[in-house]
């Protein structure tokens, strides 16, 4: 049983109430529930928070949702610890001892008066716990700084020898105070679990085949900083929760099995070791696409800009072999393993021999054999010359090559006639690319010239974004299906194919979710059904703010819609949202605009979230052979193709002449501004190519 509907991660405190008021160093919860991931739950004490864990385990058993529930400090000590203290070596007579000893209120506990009865009772008084935080009163066997330590016990666990930067559970005070998180939290697991006795199963001490299961957590991990004004604690819980929910049953599997055997009675923390598989999980938050306030219309640019600041990847890494990598996404950058060429070879067919000459004639003995491509190389003797084919490694002693046009053969010598500078039609070992180099980054879509690289340099296996899952959906009811028959006021169904064989030409892989009329319900079941088949969805038509604007209705419902009003022809609407923590962009229903929107926001946005890096599509400025009088306001996209140098646009503009997409081979951009353009006059080409088509 590795799957979880719901995750719940919590930051422990092992201080006094914070108050009612919202603060960082307090107790914060993060809850993602069926992927849905909720708002960081404030929790001023240990009492009070306890109270809520109880209530939460109770309501979530009854609603027959499995809990996965991480707590942000230590489960146990490094090894001999507990047989120490209590005559056994099991955690939960440990967390029994705890449960037994600590005394807690909302405004004081012994944990400090405990930690140095124990050092007393362990050893000198000197250790293992260190730092009174009271300050002013001492405690007997308890130091105040780590002068005089004396530690019978490692200073840390195994996994916290892995985990960059961990700091020691024997600290009871100052930064880091990890000790004193662990005395006030283990008293409340231990109650925890014998409340739900048979119902919670603790990793990696126990098999989790029980509705609840606790773990132990670090957000630092793959929680990343806070955004701007949010409170860093609350960030890191509702984060990390989202990231343990977005896990494939697979990978969660794998990680709960990650454990090395030092964890069974010291604890472990869960996804060490994993936290790139956790980090490359889709980071995008509900409000990723909201605009600033007060933004009606939004410049191209402007909107390029915001997609580009706050997307990122969403696909995760995979390894695949290199004649299966062409077009995909590099999820790492990639070292030569061996320098190209790996030793000095010869460019051309010829004779060679070491040093150059100077001008006239020479004759030089020439040694039995030949060097050929693929031969190792052998020795030569000093002074002579051998037969070398182009490609061949240079034998050791050679150093120049002289074309077999240029020699003559009298038996056994070799005559030419210099000069000949030394190392003429030679190549360098590693004149291309040297051992270690980097040779293709993270975010680059492999090439076919990019596989000749990789295999030249001895790279087999690649570490390769999975494709993007894009899913495709038409929306109204006007739309049927080619074939079917159409009624008075219907059309076919000319977007979905359309936007599904742009996703395939720009390299994702696209999933057909079908039509849905203008029903609501209808609608937001089909996205519902979309969640863990899809990465990205594309919809068309009910993007604006009419009666019948289904997709945008939703994603405001969701709270997660930016009705996007860009400055822009043809398009202007563009519903951007999240659906499930899926981002959803909802374009125009006008096919026309449709595919523009797709070409100049969704394809930049789509490739982000596939790992690469942004693109901007490449135009050329070049003669118009058109006129167009254009007023400022909005940036404008014609219809296009180049003959005998010039740029055409297609006889009329209006977004509904489908038959213009078919005859364009790109799309003039036209500024901003108010612009007249004359025949002659230069204009901005970008042809599909630029776009991935």
């Amino acid at each position: 049983m590795t799957s979880f509907d719901t995750i719940v991660m919590i930051d422990w405190s092992g201080g006094n109430d914070t108050g009612a008021r919202p603060r960082k160093d307090a107790i914060w919860a993060g809850v993602s529930r069926s992927g849905q991931s909720e708002a960081p739950i404030y929790l001023r004490n240990r009492i009070e928070a306890e109270t809520w864990i109880a209530a939460l385990i109770d309501a979530e058993r009854q609603a027959g949702r499995r809990t996965l529930i991480g707590f942000d400090f230590p489960f146990g000590y490094p090894a001999g610890f507990a047989e120490a203290v209590t005559g056994e070596p099991t955690v939960f007579t440990l967390w029994d001892w705890f449960e037994a000893r600590v005394k807690d209120t909302p405004q004081a506990n012994n944990r400090f008066d405990l930690a140095g009865e124990l050092n007393l009772a362990l050893g000198s008084g000197n250790g293992p716990f260190w730092a009174n935080g009271l300050p002013n009163r001492d405690i007997p066997g308890l130091p105040r700084t780590k002068a005089g330590y004396d530690n019978p016990f490692a200073d840390r666990r195994h996994a916290e020898t892995l985990a960059k930067g961990a700091f020691t559970c024997w600290q009871m005070a100052g930064a880091g105070a990890v000790g004193s998180q662990v005395f006030m939290g283990l008293p409340v697991l231990s109650r925890l679990r014998k409340r739900f006795a048979g119902q919670v199963a603790v990793w990696p001490f126990e098999a989790l085949d029980t509705p609840v299961a606790f773990v132990e957590i670090w957000p630092s991990l793959t929680a990343g900083p806070a955004p701007d004004g949010m409170i860093k604690d609350a960030w890191q819980v509702q984060e990390i929760a989202r990231q343990i929910a977005a896990l494939a049953p697979d990978d969660l599997a794998q990680m709960l099995d990650g454990y090395a055997p030092e964890a069974r009675e010291e604890g472990a923390i869960f996804v060490l070791g994993f936290e790139d598989r956790l980090t490359s999980l889709p980071p995008l938050r509900n409000d990723c696409f909201a605009l600033p306030p007060g933004v009606h219309w939004t410049p191209v640019e402007e909107a390029l800009s915001l997609l580009r600041e706050r997307l990122s990847a969403v696909t995760k890494p995979e390894d695949t072999a290199l004649d299966a990598a062409l077009g995909r996404v590099m999820a790492q950058d990639v070292t030569a393993r061996r320098a190209n060429p790996p030793l000095p070879n010869t460019a051309v067919d010829g004779y060679g021999f070491a040093g150059g000459r100077g001008a006239g004639r020479h004759v030089l003995p020439i040694v039995a054999g030949r060097a050929a491509a693929g031969d190792a190389p052998g020795a030569m003797p000093t002074g002579h010359a051998i037969r070398v084919l182009t490609g061949a490694a240079l034998p050791h002693g050679v150093d120049t090559v002289v074309l077999q046009e240029d020699v003559q053969i009298d038996g056994d010598s070799l005559q030419f006639t210099g000069p000949i500078k030394q190392g003429s039609n030679t190549r360098k070992a590693g004149e291309d690319v040297v051992a270690g180099q980097t040779i293709v980054t993270a975010g680059r879509k492999v090439t076919a010239a990019d596989l000749a690289l990789l295999a030249a340099t001895g790279v087999s296996v690649l570490s390769v974004r999975q494709r993007l899952r894009v899913g495709v959906i038409s929306t109204g009811d006007e739309i049927v299906q080619p074939g079917e028959t159409a009624a008075d006021g219907q059309i076919f169904d000319a977007n979905r194919p359309m936007l599904l064989g742009l996703i395939a030409q720009l390299g994702h892989t696209p999933v057909d979710l079908g039509h849905v009329g203008d029903d609501r319900a209808a609608l937001r079941a089909r996205l519902d059904d979309a969640g863990g088949q899809v990465d990205a969805i594309l919809t068309s038509g009910g993007a604006s703010a009419g009666d019948e604007d289904h997709v945008s209705a939703l994603l405001k419902e969701s709270g997660a819609l930016a009705l996007w009003r860009i400055a822009v022809k043809p398009g202007r609407p563009l519903a951007l949202g999240m659906w499930q923590g899926v981002p959803v962009f909802g374009l125009p229903g006008n096919p026309v605009a449709a595919m523009v929107c797709t070409l100049i926001f969704a394809r930049p946005a789509l490739a982000v979230l596939a790992g690469q890096e942004w693109t901007t599509p490449q135009g050329f400025d070049v003669p118009a052979a058109f006129e167009k009088r254009k007023k400022p306001g909005r940036r404008e996209y014609l219809r296009a193709r180049m003959r005998d140098g010039h740029a055409e646009v297609f006889a009329s503009e209006g977004s509904g002449r489908i038959s213009g997409l078919s005859w364009a081979e790109g799309l003039v951009e036209l500024p901003d501004g108010g612009l007249d353009v004359r025949p002659g006059d230069p204009v901005r080409f970008i042809p599909y190519g630029s776009f991935g088509l």
